[in-house]
């Protein structure tokens, strides 16, 4: 299990370039985790993308997704990073080498990759033998999702994922819950490191939760999460909550002949 990450401050060449100008980056010290399920929340921007992809690529995943053998890497802001993974220091109790990352931002490319070296000739079995027998593209998004957590995360090791919602519908989610209980039942080293902005899969029980709001990382409780404090006041006041936000018609919709 990852217990801590730490910021080696000392090697960091420059606080002015990306992505240390982050705020919450740019405070980093040390990130404590005392359970197998932890949760990244914040607006878009914060740096809980940031640090969870220079964490896979600290552990040894590919830059787009995937394992430590599957090494996927098409784009130069990829690199970006850099700079941070190399002042990481990732402490466990037990480290299994296992895992997976899965980043929903670029996992068409990985897809297409793993297509490409299938098409090669080899003496090895094709990657798509460990997805069901068939390419991932031809199923749809959320199928081509729940197809990787089922044939990739039945095991022990370090799961990271981003932003696993944006494949899922709302009943997908909870079968998502469900996947991820089963998963730390049966495997006790398998642990899930998960940038979500889903009040759905952020209520995972005993859950910890990072928030990188307000400029700073620091742990928050389920009731205070912003999404889902949004969520809950729009479901319990619909109509007051659409008057207040539409009191003024936005000037895209309005009728261009006035």
């Amino acid at each position: 299990m990852l217990k801590r990450i730490t910021l080696l401050r000392d090697r960091v060449a420059d606080w002015n370039g990306y992505p240390f100008t982050v705020p919450a980056i740019h405070k980093l010290k040390d990130l404590n985790f005392r359970s197998r399920i932890c949760f990244f929340v914040g607006e878009n921007g914060t740096g809980k993308s940031t640090l969870l992809e220079a964490l896979a690529v600290h552990y040894g995943f590919g830059r787009e997704g995937g394992t430590r053998n599957f090494q996927n890497d098409t784009t130069e802001s990829n690199h970006s990073i850099d700079p941070l993974v190399k002042a990481l220091r990732l402490s466990f109790d037990n480290r299994t080498g296992m895992g997976f990352f899965l980043r929903a931002e670029s996992f068409f490319n990985t897809v297409s990759y793993m297509d490409a070296l299938d098409k090669e000739t080899g003496f090895g079995p094709p990657i798509s033998a460990s997805y069901g027998g068939q390419s991932l593209h031809n199923r749809s998004h959320g199928e081509t999702f729940l197809t990787v957590l089922d044939h990739k995360f039945q095991r022990n090791g370090l799961f990271l994922l981003d932003e696993p919602e944006a494949a899922l519908s709302a009943q997908r989610q909870l079968g998502f819950l469900v996947l991820l209980h089963d998963v730390l039942e049966k495997y006790k080293d398998a642990q899930f490191i998960i940038s979500s902005h889903s009040p759905v899969i952020l209520a995972y029980p005993e859950a910890q939760i990072f928030s990188f709001d307000n400029g700073s990382i620091h742990e928050i409780k389920y009731d205070e999460v912003a999404a889902f404090q949004i969520v809950r006041r729009f479901l319990n006041n619909r109509e007051s909550f659409l008057d207040e936000l539409l009191q003024e018609t936005p000037p895209l919709f309005k009728n261009k002949n006035e």
